[in-house]
């Protein structure tokens, strides 16, 4: 190991920075930023860098470097594009044992800048030793997906509660099982989930000794329209700490096994008039679930708000008490689209887009036509695949153009996307001729008309 990694308390202290150009003003920030007070000296100095000298309370020196700039400084840096100049700094602060660092010259360096994920008051640093700078930066922002920003309440959550533990558990032991039963259960989901009131609540209930509430909580999490890539944060976390995963059919598979290994997985996919698990023993399913005091995902493709039976759901977990959290997924019009290369609104062609079922609960395809037939719309039919034939004609009977552009997209954001563009007239002829099937996404409207020149994601797909 050749740097020893170590996190120092720079509020209030002084640190010289030798340069005034763009290099010296990314390294201020991070100094400003740790509470430091900025003494600059350059022949010139930027504008943005003289306020953070001023918000600092610092002092900007408009010359060249001087031995005595050391005087009372804790850490040194030398960020100017003279090399000689860089050493000499560097020399003059090792002469006086104080901590330097060169910009992008690791050899005359006595400590480094690593690359940092900041969730103050948690704080990570990724170091290459200044051997491969680009490499520590990359694996920076891994962990900047990793670790969602709320980590930092989660920490400050302990810090409030610190000393109340340390004195209920003299052991350290003890202390370290406490705080692993406290980061990996209900305590930090609630905190996490933006409920810092009840995290506090719920974790001085804990410190008193109270016995935990049996009810557990639902996550309704929306699985996005196939492509794993396009799950947020949120979802991932939620659905690798769930004991339970109640999961629909268009749910991709590798989606799937993103889940936590071990978590109970239990299929309630619906599809046209065959429904595996009817929607009303879904909703006690998850009720009796998080009452057995479970984590539960509810994982369901595309977004739960927009046609999937979220609201229904959380209307009963709200009846009978049950906590919950929704993370909404990018629904299949805006990610089947966007893969497509037809963007759903465009200000030559479509100044509005409406989302529509293709039927209705009671099965027909009973809609208000007279509202679907503004030329400068964009429609999105949701299950229109087997009434297609009606959607096409009535949206024709009732005045939109049989030459519309529309378009079919099947599977659309995986590997096995298929797309075809026809007319409303030739549509459903489509359908027939390449045997497209569900899940299929119909899309109507001018915005089609682009995509012969903005497709972009061609993988496994066949296009007409």
């Amino acid at each position: 190991m050749e740097f020893l990694p170590l996190f120092h308390n720079l509020r209030g202290a002084l640190v010289l920075v030798v340069g005034g150009g763009e290099i010296a003003l990314r390294k201020s920030r991070l100094l400003a930023d740790a509470g430091a007070v900025l003494r600059v000296v350059a022949p010139e100095i930027g504008t943005e860098l003289r306020e953070l000298i001023d918000r600092s309370g610092g002092e900007q020196i408009l010359r060249g470097y001087s031995q005595a700039d050391l005087t009372g400084c804790v850490l040194i840096i030398a960020a100017t594009d003279d090399e000689p100049l860089n050493a000499q700094v560097s020399a003059d602060a090792r002469q006086r044992g104080v901590p330097v660092n060169v910009v992008d010259a690791p050899a005359l360096c006595s400590v480094i800048f690593p690359a940092i994920v900041d969730r103050s008051p948690l704080v990570i640093a990724v170091s290459s030793g200044g051997d491969a700078p680009v490499l520590a930066r990359l694996i920076r922002a891994k962990m900047e997906s990793w670790i969602p920003p709320t980590y930092g309440h989660l920490a400050g959550l302990a810090a409030r509660f610190r000393h109340q533990v340390k004195n209920l558990f003299p052991n350290v032991q003890q202390r370290r099982a406490f705080w692993e039963e406290v980061f990996q259960g209900p305590i930090a989901d609630r905190q996490l989930a933006g409920q810092g009131a009840e995290a506090e609540r719920l974790l001085q209930a804990k410190i008193d000794g109270e016995p935990p509430a049996a009810t557990g909580e639902v996550y309704l999490v929306g699985a996005g329209p196939g492509d794993p890539d396009l799950l947020t944060f949120k979802a991932l976390r939620l659905m690798q700490q769930a004991d339970v995963v109640l999961y629909d059919r268009l749910v991709a598979p590798a989606i799937l096994e993103l889940c936590r290994r071990d978590a109970d997985r239990i299929y309630v996919g619906k599809q046209r008039a065959d429904h595996a698990v009817p929607q009303d023993q879904i909703n006690q399913q998850l009720v009796v679930l998080a009452k057995q005091g479970k984590r539960v995902v509810r994982l369901k493709g595309g977004d739960p708000f927009i046609f999937g039976r979220g609201g229904e759901e959380i209307e009963e977990l709200a009846a009978h008490g049950i906590p919950f959290q929704v993370v909404p997924g990018i629904t299949a019009a805006s990610g089947c689209a966007a893969y497509a290369g037809i963007p759903l609104t465009h200000r030559d062609h479509a100044q509005s887009v409406r989302f529509v079922t293709g039927h209705l609960k009671d099965g027909t395809t009973d809609l208000p036509w007279k509202d679907l037939v503004s030329p400068a719309q964009t429609l999105v039919f949701y299950m229109g695949l087997i009434g297609l034939p009606i959607i096409c004609s009535e949206l024709i009977k009732h005045g939109r153009s049989a030459d519309t552009p529309a378009a079919l997209i099947q599977q659309g954001t995986t590997t096995n996307q298929r797309v075809f563009t026809g007319t409303l007239a030739n549509l459903p002829q489509l359908v027939a001729e390449h045997e497209v099937h569900a899940p299929t996404l119909v899309i109507v409207g001018e915005v089609v008309m682009l995509r012969e020149k903005l497709a972009w994601f061609e993988g496994a797909q066949a296009s007409v």
